[in-house]
This record gives structure tokens, C-alpha cells and sequence, in this order.
């Protein structure tokens, strides 16, 4: 073989290249099977890498961990829990603000630790972690596990005022009560039921987190019906505000604030009842006013508020057709710069080869880079500040296109938030259609690196054959191209067996033969005869570009148009798409088809629609059931949409969107608001059945129910601030959950105290006209027919 070919013993043409931190290396990606739990593959992945260092410490083999998703799920974690500490605590507070006394504090704050440990019990039961979402659900419910004990309470001391022994006030004190902290509970409860059965992607996000408040909130009822009785018959007691101690104090300034307070509020009570349209329009109109704040550009919409993960992939590519060798070059410029920026910590490079898409491509003039940062705390600027920097430098040389590639809350890695299909018959229009879009989208403010699926042409020789003359010289296509193929890229079929290894033989054309487009159509063929027949002499050999990517959507031509999105939701910026393509910018025969985020968000929104409204009907029929009145529940819902201003009011000031962890919140608000007018309903007709009128009934209602409301609200609102108030992993996207449920609940509370007794005083006007109306015109009817029979005038009093 030495007199026809020169044999080398060499190494296989480089590919793909690895580095970590700029040091030579070998990437190994570990991915975790779907039902497994991502912290623990961590943990044990960490545990058998450190056994192969110390089996192989003899060959110096050292595992460096370029990035782990599981650490942000950790970091998170952590975060919800010193969240849920700090809202115990401030709950503590304000219980003891309200009532002055460390044994009546205890006795309620105690209901969250029964209640959020026997939770636990649950979660065990039903094979759930202690993920983000169920420490989530956690950290919401602890201003929630009080409301029952403060109400039960509440009463509780009520009675002792009056003079009872601390058994029959325990027992009489949640006997009277007992009925209105089961309806606030129930009514908490069937909000979650919706949630927990909800199907799709939304479905597997939230059902953990719907079933832990559903359980610990029941559990809270459990322990105001049990422990909190038994503690105030044993330990509570009426005490005296001692002037001569700083809490004495605090606790006789307090009140004399409150008795202030409670007595405006009485007057501002009068006056709505007096002025009951004036109350009903202003509302009307903050509710309008407030859903208006979405269309108006107020609030954005997205599917999930991007989380600065301290992750993201850089993906350079240099013009078709450069060589691994200079693609090479260029991408350790950009590594040496991304290594001198203080937040880097890792820089997993890999040259001639990206992860970008669904499906991974390998290309000579592709690279990627995997950049983790440093912790969140420890440096003072955002991954995407850090993207931005790395994207001008990188501009900064000539003929590189640069992306960055953020990683989501998911640890979804190179998906880009906006993606569009373009699809039809032809293949040209669609084309053609993907660029309109693509331009489309570059003028909308918000997006960056827009690209198409279907890339510039790489260069290639075609070779196309004349059939007739190949058969005339006796040759087949099959003979050409296996030729051919052996001739440009090498044939390693054959092995080459050196004791246990077996090495590849690869035949070819030396290089120097296959460069030229000359020398390729001076490539031989014999045929059956023994002729050899040169390749020019029977095709015609040209260079051009032929497409890197053929895509299709349900057998039809598609391009994918792909977008970032930098400081602006990313369903804001599919909105204002949909209103340019509206506009009939693409050719005839050509549709998009929305997928990635803006898909996942139309989905999640028409479930959690779905859901919200679901919720609002169970809320009704309990209340149904448990009053056994059809008004009464009726009236309750007047406190749903004066929730609704806070809630869009807090999201427009504090910036946050519109996306479903923040219309999660706006759904809780529906079980959470309907307590304060439960409250004043429950004692109201509690008043009418002791012979006060309405009138008086919801005043005297607002008078005995506004501590418990100011209590339970003020409880609730500050448990939520840790969460409103974040700054660690994950905090940007639970914020607006908890901004959402603030706004909602401090509305609600101010709102509701005065349009639910108008609704209510309303509502007994109502009872007593309908039946009059219906009397007089049934007597109409009779009079007709009995012209004889005198049919005596009812006064609406007598009747």
C-alpha cells in the first residue's frame, strides 16, 4: 500500500473542542429521568464523582462541575424558608400589637406550628418534596393559620369582658363563632379544589401547592375548634393594661388609636348607608378603572417572570463555511474576556457544537459557551446586564453573530420566550413570510437577537449527472457515489487491531487532491470494461449554498422565527406581533403559529380562567349550603371585585406582570377577601335575630367585626411582605404573587367595610319589595277574575 498511499498514524479530524475555565477537558452532561428528583440526582451525581477522584487519583483525574440546576432549586428553597420564618415573626407581632398580651398571642400563634407540622404528615402521605412550590404554599398560609384562632379568640375574650369564667366563655365564645370560622375556612378551601384539579402544565405546577394550603388550612380550623379553646380555658385571662410598663403603654396608646379609629369608621359607615348609590358607583368605577390598567399597557402579560438564575448560554457563529480552527480562535477571545469579568465563576466552552433548539447541532462554525455566576448576593450586577456586556464585545469582531440564551425557572436551557411558526405550502412564501415576521419583531420594543430557524446557506460543490451519458459509459449512480464518498470524506469500514484496541482505517484522498473544484472533476471511475472515465466528463460540478435546516409542522413547510426578550413581558411583545400581523403583512397561504412562552401562557391563562371562575361558583354553593339562604352568599361576592383594584392596582406600581403566579394570587384573593364580609354578615344577623333592624344590625356588625377584620387582614398582609420583599433565588417571580394578594386584601378590607353593609341594607329592601311586588300583582290577577271579592290594600310593614 506504501507505493499508492501514505500511511500515517494520526488522530481523527477534530470536531469539537472542550474547555473549562480555558483548560482542555471533557464534557459529561447528566440529565435526570423524568420522575426523579433533581436534588438528589445532584447529590449522588457529587458523591460518586468524588469516589472516581479518589479511585483515579493516581491518573490525576479531576471533576470541575461547570453548572448544576439543582443549586438554584436549593438557593430557592432556602430563600422560602427564611420567608416563612420572617412571616412568623411578624405575625407574632401583630398579634401581639392587637392584643396586648403574650398568653392570648401564644395561644393563636400556636395554630401555625400545629398546623404547619401535621401539614407535613400530608405531604410524607402523598409522596410530595419540599420543592418551591410546596414551600411556597407554606410560606402563603401562615398569616392564613391564624385567621380562625384570632375570630375564635377574639370572641373568646369577648365573653371573658363580660364577665364569665374562662370555661363557658372557651366554650360559648367558639360555639357562637363556630359557624363563621367554618364558612371563612370552607370558603378557602373550594378555592383550592379548581386549582389541584387543573390539567396540563399549569396543572403539574400548581397542584402541590393547591393541595398544601388546602390541608394546612384545614388543619387550622382543626386546632381553633380544639387547641385554641382548651389554652384560653386554661391560660387565657383579662389583662389590664399596666401604664408603668412599656407594653402597658404601647397597649393604652393602641387602643385609644383604635377607639378612634373604630368611631371614623362608624361615621364613614353612616354616611355610605346614607349615601348607598354614591358607594356602589365609586366602586364600579375603581373596578373598571383598575382592569383597565392591562389593556392601557399598565401591566405586561407573560407566561413566567424570567429569574436571574446567574446561567446562560453564549452562542457565537461565525460566517458558513469557517473552519473549527478559526471558530476556534475567535471564541477564545470571548472566553478570555468572560473569564476577566469578577461575577464569572465557570466557563464551559464548546467549540463546533450548540445545544440552541430542541434538538442540538453540530456545525464548524458554531460555538457555545455555559456561563455560571457567581451567588446572586455577591455581585451587584444582573445576568442580563452581564449578557449585554459579553454581546458588545463580542459585536465588537468582525463577522460574528452573537445570542444570549438565558436559563428559566425550570432549568429550561436555550429556549428562547418568544417563538413563532411560519407555515404553508410553498416553500419560497414561507420564507419570505418568516422574514416579514422576523423584521416585524425587531421593531417591537423588547426583543432581541431575532433569528430565523432556516440559517444562511453553508457552501457545498454540487455535482449533477447527466444519466444518459453516465449509462452510455457503463457506469451507475451507486458506483459514483460510493466513489465519490470515499474519495472526499474516507471509508473506515476496515479495522486496524492492536492487542484488546481496535483503531479505525480511514481511506482517502490526500487533502492537496480534494481542494480544488478541478481536481475533483478529474476523479476516475472505471467501469465493467476496464475504461476510467473522469467525472467531467459525464456531470457538471459548480459551487453554491444548499439550506442547513429542513423543518416541517404537521407535513407542511415551517420556519421558526426565534426572539429574546429584554425588559418588557414577553406576552406584551406577542401582543403587539399579533396587531402588526393582523395588519395582513404575510403573503397569501401563510400562518404562524404561536409556540414556546406566548403558547404556554394562552394555555395556563384559559386554565387558571377557567379555575378563577370555577372557584367563584364553589365559594357560592358552600356559602349556600352553609347559611342556607341564596342573598346572603350573594352578598359575600360583593367583596371579589373591590379585591380586584388592589390587586391590579399593586402589580401596576410595583411593575410586576401579569403571568400565573400573579393571577394565582388574584384566585386565592377570591377565598381569601370573602372573610371580612363573612364576618360582618354572620354578625348582622346575628343582631336581626336579637330584634335590631338592618340598619342597626350592620352597624352594630361593623362595631364588633372590625378588629377581627383588621386583624386577620393586617396578619395576612404582613405575612406576605418577606415573600412581596424578596431578594434571593426566585424572588422575582413569586413577588407579584405576593404584591398581588396585598393590594387585593388591603382593597378588600377598606372596600368592602363599607359596600358590603350598603349591598347588605340593599338586599332587605330588596326581600321586602319582591314579595310585596309579587302579592300586588297576584292580587291584580284575581281581581279580574273575581270582579265581586274585595281584595284589601297591604301596607309593605304589615306585610
Amino acid at each position: 500500500m506504501s507505493d499508492v498511499a501514505e500511511i500515517v498514524d494520526g488522530q481523527k479530524d477534530v470536531t469539537t473542542i472542550n474547555r473549562i475555565n480555558g483548560l482542555p477537558s471533557v464534557g459529561i452532561l447528566v440529565q435526570k429521568q423524568t420522575d426523579a428528583n433533581a436534588v438528589d440526582v445532584s447529590r449522588l451525581v457529587r458523591k460518586e464523582l468524588k469516589k472516581m477522584e479518589s479511585d483515579f487519583s493516581g491518573e490525576n483525574v479531576k471533576f470541575n462541575i461547570a453548572q448544576d440546576g439543582s443549586q438554584f432549586t436549593i438557593d430557592a428553597a432556602n430563600g422560602v424558608k427564611i420567608d416563612l420564618g420572617l412571616a412568623v415573626v411578624l405575625v407574632a407581632f401583630v398579634m401581639l400589637l392587637f392584643l396586648h398580651s403574650y398568653r392570648n398571642s401564644f395561644i393563636v400563634l400556636l395554630a401555625i406550628p400545629a398546623s404547619l407540622i401535621s401539614t407535613f404528615i400530608v405531604i410524607y402521605a402523598f409522596g410530595f418534596t419540599l420543592n418551591l412550590m410546596t414551600l411556597l404554599g407554606l410560606s402563603l398560609v401562615v398569616g392564613i393559620l391564624v385567621d380562625d384562632s384570632i375570630v375564635v379568640l377574639e370572641n373568646i375574650h369577648h365573653h371573658l369582658e363580660k364577665g364569665e369564667d374562662k370555661v363557658k366563655a372557651a366554650i360559648k365564645g367558639r360555639n357562637e363563632i363556630g359557624f363563621a370560622a367554618l364558612a371563612i375556612t370552607m370558603v378557602d378551601v373550594v378555592v383550592f379544589v379548581p386549582l389541584a384539579l387543573t390539567g396540563g402544565l399549569i396543572g403539574n405546577i400548581i397542584r402541590e401547592f393547591a393541595v398544601v394550603v388546602v390541608i394546612s388550612t384545614l388543619l387550622s380550623l382543626f386546632v381553633s375548634f380544639t387547641v385554641t379553646p382548651l389554652l384560653a380555658s386554661r391560660i387565657s385571662k383579662l389583662e389590664s393594661l399596666n401604664k408603668g410598663t412599656l407594653i402597658g403603654k404601647f397597649g393604652d396608646w393602641f387602643e385609644k388609636m383604635f377607639k378612634k379609629l373604630s368611631a371614623q369608621y362608624i361615621n364613614i359607615l353612616k354616611w355610605s348607608l346614607n349615601k348607598k348609590w354614591a358607594v356602589i358607583t365609586i366602586s364600579v368605577v375603581l373596578f373598571v378603572a383598575a382592569l383597565a390598567l392591562v389593556p392601557a399597557g399598565f401591566i405586561g402579560s407573560e407566561f413566567i417572570t424570567q429569574s436571574d438564575r446567574g446561567e446562560f448560554a453564549v452562542i457565537l457563529e461565525l460566517s458558513p463555511g469557517s473552519s473549527a480552527e478559526n471558530t476556534n480562535f475567535v471564541t477564545q477571545k470571548v472566553e478570555k474576556y468572560i473569564e476577566s469579568l469578577p461575577e464569572t465563576k465557570n466557563v464551559f466552552t464548546t467549540v463546533g457544537a450548540s445545544n440552541e433548539g430542541l434538538v442540538g447541532q453540530t456545525s464548524n462554525n458554531a460555538s457555545e459557551l455555559d456561563i455560571a455566576l457567581v451567588p446572586k448576593d455577591q455581585r451587584t450586577r444582573s445576568t442580563d446586564e452581564i449578557g449585554e456586556l459579553i454581546k458588545k464585545f463580542a459585536w465588537q469582531i468582525p463577522g460574528v453573530k452573537v445570542r444570549v440564551n438565558p436559563i428559566g425557572i425550570f432549568g429550561t436551557a436555550n429556549q428562547t420566550p418568544i417563538q413563532i411558526i411560519v407555515n404553508g405550502a410553498d416553500r419560497n412564501e414561507v420564507k419570505k413570510g418568516a422574514e416579514i415576521v422576523a423584521e416585524a419583531l425587531k421593531k417591537i420594543p423588547g426583543t432581541a437577537d431575532v433569528r430565523l430557524s432556516s440559517e444562511e446557506g453553508k457552501p457545498e460543490t454540487r455535482i449533477d449527472i447527466d444519466r444518459e451519458k453516465l449509462a452510455s459509459f457503463g457506469l451507475s449512480i451507486a458506483d459514483v457515489g460510493a466513489a465519490l464518498r470515499l474519495a472526499l470524506t474516507g471509508d473506515d469500514d476496515s479495522k486496524f487491531r492492536d492487542g484488546n484496541d481496535d483503531y479505525n482505517i480511514r481511506i482517502s484522498l490526500d487533502k492537496f487532491d480534494r481542494s480544488k473544484m478541478s481536481d475533483i472533476g478529474s476523479l476516475t471511475f472505471l467501469n465493467r470494461k476496464g475504461q476510467s472515465i473522469e467525472l467531467k466528463q459525464f456531470a457538471d460540478i459548480y459551487q453554491t449554498t444548499g439550506p442547513t435546516k429542513l423543518q416541517r409542522m404537521n407535513r407542511i413547510n415551517a420556519v421558526t422565527v426565534y426572539s429574546q426578550v429584554v425588559g418588557r413581558p414577553s406576552g406584551s411583545i406577542g401582543a403587539d406581533l399579533k396587531k402588526e400581523i393582523a395588519k395582513g403583512i404575510l403573503p397569501k397561504g401563510v400562518n404562524v403559529d404561536y409556540q414556546g412562552d406566548l403558547k404556554n401562557q394562552a394555555d395556563s391563562f384559559g386554565s387558571l380562567g377557567l379555575a378563577m371562575i370555577a372557584a367563584i361558583i364553589f365559594v357560592y354553593m358552600v356559602m349556600v349550603a352553609l347559611y342556607d339562604s341564596y342573598l346572603d352568599p350573594f352578598i359575600v361576592l360583593f367583596s371579589i371585585p373591590v379585591a380586584m383594584v388592589g390587586a391590579f392596582l399593586a402589580l401596576a406600581l410595583t411593575m410586576k406582570s401579569l403571568n400565573i403566579f400573579s393571577i394565582l394570587g388574584i384566585i386565592m384573593l377570591v377565598g381569601l377577601v370573602g372573610k371580612n364580609a363573612i364576618l360582618l354578615v354572620d354578625r348582622a344577623n346575628q343582631a336581626r335575630k336579637e330584634g335590631l333592624s338592618p340598619y342597626d344590625a350592620i352597624i352594630d356588625a361593623g362595631k364588633n367585626r372590625l378588629r377581627p377584620i383588621l386583624m386577620t387582614t393586617t396578619a395576612m398582609v404582613i405575612g406576605m411582605l418577606p415573600l412581596a420583599l424578596a431578594t434571593d433565588s426566585g424572588s422575582e417571580w413569586k413577588s407579584g404573587l405576593a404584591w398581588a394578594i396585598i393590594g387585593g386584601l388591603l382593597s378588600s378590607m377598606f372596600l368592602t367595610l363599607v359596600l358590603v353593609p350598603v349591598v347588605y341594607i340593599k338586599a332587605e329592601i330588596w326581600k321586602e319589595k319582591i314579595p310585596a311586588f309579587f302579592n300586588r300583582l297576584s292580587g291584580k290577577k284575581e281581581e279580574k277574575g273575581k270582579e265581586t271579592k274585595e281584595i284589601p290594600e297591604y301596607t309593605l310593614q304589615e306585610d
